[in-house]
């Protein structure tokens, strides 16, 4: 278990994109807008705050949230944040950080949602146990070999 935590509620701000690494392993990568509300003691004012994290997600789970999430839907998102440096085109050094999702589900607070379960890939091995969970990577680049060249906002 990661020791920095995280779960927020918010709107997704653009749809999933779904690749896959040269390794065959999927990643999807979308937007959530977490807003904060509070009235201001001293003006009695509403004040409002939102707050832009990318996602990722990988795996099993990384295409069934290509397949069930869109722009605009309310999810859940826990996981850990990840903090990873790259250069632009233009040479620039930059840093991302980004929320590794362990779970993403929908928020049921002003809607509701239909469960369909997907079909474990790889199945159970002969005996009943699980298999071993596949590592994820470190990094986006798969050994640098992947074309995600895509900046953070």
């Amino acid at each position: 278990m990661a020791d920095n935590m995280i779960t927020v509620v918010g709107n997704v701000t653009r749809d999933p994109e779904l690749r896959f690494m040269t390794s065959g392993q999927a990643m999807a990568k979308f937007g959530i807008a977490v807003n904060r509300r509070w009235q201001n003691r001293q003006s009695q004012e509403w004040e409002e705050q939102t707050s832009f994290f990318d996602v990722v997600v990988w795996q099993q789970m990384a295409e069934n949230v290509a397949e069930s999430v869109t722009k605009g839907s309310r999810v859940v998102v826990t996981g850990r944040l990840d903090q990873r440096s790259y250069e632009t085109q233009s040479g620039e050094k930059r840093t991302a950080v980004e929320i590794v999702a362990d779970e993403v589900a929908p928020s049921l607070k002003y809607a509701t949602a239909a469960i369909t379960k997907t079909e474990r890939r790889g199945g159970f091995e002969s005996g009943g146990s699980r298999p071993a969970p596949a590592s994820q990577p470190t990094s986006y680049d798969d050994n640098q070999t992947s074309n995600f060249d895509e900046e953070p906002f």
